[in-house]
């Protein structure tokens, strides 16, 4: 591999290998950087005047490693590296997306030294992410790597996605962006293939192809609201509620998540799209609010089962009352 570039480049370029290949000889560095093997012992040189604890490794032929110092050497990422970095502790840590928390402050001064090119695309998907995943589900960083720069860029892509049954589907979308919610890497934008709004788990993203056309992302994007808005539609039963509440206390209770609000007489009508049934229900459940089931079968008849399930759990109540002789 050649580098037709500076001595201070190729002395980072040169650190970035130490890095990658700890014990890696004079004459591989010269191999990797295009130079020869002296050239190469100079960048090293140039290294260690910098005070950065790069040390000779003992051996038949000896090499170089990063050592221990006073102060931490510069760290090079690729975007995949970088992104893969960021991903592993917004999903671990809950302070992760906050700079004021001690793990956000940390990312951000690594997000701080890190080249435009690849800090911005790692910034862009910390400002759109939602509460942490479950750390069992987890995507590939490249992938989510070349989604996120497609997002920037606003360049469609081409994937091919595994649907839910398994099936293998090629598609064209122009993304907006990259959002993490709850236990899910979600890619938001325009299906080309189905001239409609999607969100794709980027978990079931096999491949990408970024293409040369480009589109104009939606203005002021608010891509977190976007996707929660988004969710509760395209499911295979529909949700139809009446809630007994004004739209203050309903909005309160019932988040973007579950569905779409809208005032009627009577109250606020909460209407949906849900895979889970029973799921649904126990989130109404949990609210405070007086509610009616209208027109979903299924959603009635799990709403049903919830009930006699806590009936049951209550035990059974005598409600006669006990005779004073008894006692």
């Amino acid at each position: 591999m050649r580098y037709d570039t500076s001595p201070t480049a190729r002395a980072l370029l040169a650190l970035e290998a130490i890095q990658d290949s700890p014990g890696i000889t004079a004459e591989r560095l010269g191999d990797h950087l295009g130079v020869s093997e002296r050239a190469a012992r100079r960048y090293v040189a140039i290294l260690r005047e910098a005070d950065l604890p790069i040390e000779s490794v003992t051996g038949p032929h000896g090499g170089y490693r990063v050592g221990r110092g006073l102060r931490l050497p510069p760290l090079m990422f690729t975007a995949a590296e970088a992104l893969g970095l960021v991903m592993a502790v917004l999903e671990g840590h809950r302070g992760a997306a906050d700079p004021t928390e001690l793990v956000g402050a940390a990312l951000s001064k690594i997000l701080r030294v890190l080249p435009q090119q690849v800090a911005e695309p790692v910034r862009a998907v910390r400002r759109v992410t939602g509460p942490p995943p479950d750390p069992s589900l987890r995507v590939d960083p490249a992938v989510t790597a070349q989604l996120v720069e497609a997002c920037t860029r606003s360049r469609r892509v081409r994937l091919d996605y595994r649907l839910e049954d398994g099936r293998q589907r090629p598609m064209e979308i122009d993304p907006w962006a990259v959002v993490l919610r709850h236990s899910r890497w979600y890619l938001l934008g325009w299906s080309q293939t189905s001239d409609a709004q999607r969100a794709l788990r980027v978990d079931r993203v096999r491949s990408v192809f970024t293409t040369s056309v480009t589109f104009d992302p939606p203005e002021d994007l608010d891509a977190l609201r976007t996707l929660e808005e988004h969710l509760p539609q395209g499911w295979r039963h529909d949700v139809d509620v009446l809630l007994r509440a004004d739209l203050d206390e309903a909005t309160r209770w019932i988040p973007r998540s579950l569905g779409r609000l809208e005032p009627v007489e009577g109250g606020v009508r909460l209407r949906a799209t849900t895979d889970e049934p029973e799921w649904y229900a126990r989130q109404l459940a949990v609210t405070p609010l007086t509610f009616e089931v209208v027109g979903s079968p299924a959603l009635v008849q799990a709403t049903e089962d919830l009930a006699a399930r806590l009936v049951k759990s209550a035990g059974a109540v005598d409600a006669t009352p006990n005779d004073p002789a008894d006692r």
